[in-house]
């Protein structure tokens, strides 16, 4: 194992380099091993597995009409086995300590990738008992506010026009939250947004302004860190969650209410990260971390103006209301 990094508060050992991380040092214990070489003997075929002994089988299909995830426990549940779609496979121990990839000759090391810093490390963060958002997560000074959102709620396209007006990014898409009990953290991801190509017309007027994910999705990316876009390595404490509603075409600027009580929860239950993997332990420890979470961060919904062009407005609105938050202030009661 000779790549080391730091992702999601994890550290990582994996035996070839991660597209899209830093390398660094890790100078005491590992907490994930990661095989992307040496792949797992184990490794079953979905084709060999009865339909009904699937654990999950993703609502959503490719062109192909075969599902685009399907989740499989082997071995007694000593492995979860991830299928993906374009042939894509991953195999994840039951402790969240270890996972092995392997792809077909039809896909690339960044399309196993792709996945591996989402959904896969999202579900070992949870069998290590983390509670992860559906978000993105901005740094304003020294605290941080979560952009949440079902799919295409326009969370990265957000994240990005905050990169672009100067303020740090911590994750794209998955806010990590670390546990300190009467506070909550976000852990930082890796220096990059990725963007659907319409969003990257949007943001700087050409799709082929920013390079793609892998060279086989048309998906792109905003390398942070450069050009003046910034990076938050570090962990902040969360101030204030931000829920983007859809967008409405009769509204001329951004709006901003207060959420509280059970909708609040409801709201949050609904966009924690691979939700769809928990079992009743997973849940009710979730529900736990969410209600201790509303105590300390604010909640507010966000209704959004379709307009393109009031995108950075956006971000301004958001910035004005976060600035009124007192650190630790919360209306929510359970």
């Amino acid at each position: 194992m000779s790549q080391g990094y730091k992702i999601y508060g994890l550290r990582i050992a994996a035996d070839l380099p991660i597209p899209g991380l830093i390398t660094q040092p890790i100078s005491s214990g590992v907490d994930i091993r990661i095989w992307l070489e040496d792949v797992k003997s184990e490794f079953p075929s979905a084709a060999s597995i009865p339909a009904t002994d699937f654990l999950y089988v993703s609502p959503n299909c490719d062109e192909q009409g075969q599902p685009n995830l399907r989740v499989y426990m082997s071995e007694g549940g000593k492995y979860f086995v991830f299928f993906y779609s374009d042939g894509v496979r991953f195999a994840i121990d039951s402790e969240g300590r270890e996972v092995w990839a392997d792809w077909p000759e039809s896909s690339t090391i960044e399309d196993a990738c792709t996945y591996l810093v989402g959904p896969v490390i999202a579900f070992v963060l949870r069998l290590r008992g983390v509670t992860c958002l559906h978000a993105s997560a901005i740094a304003l000074d020294d605290r941080v506010i979560a952009l949440l959102g079902l799919a295409g709620a326009g969370k990265s396209t957000t994240a990005a026009a905050f990169a672009l007006e100067g303020y740090p990014v911590l994750s794209d898409d998955v806010a990590v939250l670390g546990d300190l009990g009467d506070r909550f953290l976000v852990q930082p991801g890796y220096p990059r947004v990725n963007l659907w190509p319409d969003s990257v017309r949007t943001l700087f007027g050409s799709e082929n302004a920013l390079p793609r994910i892998t060279p086989t999705w048309d998906k792109r990316y905003l390398e942070l860190n450069q050009n003046g876009h910034r990076f938050q390595p570090s962990p902040l404490a969360l101030s204030a969650i931000y829920i983007l509603d859809g967008r409405e075409v009769e509204l001329r600027a951004p709006l901003i209410e207060e959420v509280v009580g059970r909708k609040a929860i409801i709201t949050l239950v609904t966009n924690t990260y691979v939700n769809y993997l928990l079992d009743t332990e997973m849940r009710s420890r979730e529900f736990d971390v969410l209600a201790r979470l509303l105590k300390s961060v604010r909640v507010r919904r966000v209704r959004v103006p379709a307009d393109p062009s009031m995108l950075f407005t956006l971000c301004k609105t958001i910035v004005s209301d976060a600035n009124q938050i007192p650190v630790g202030d919360s209306k929510n009661t359970l």
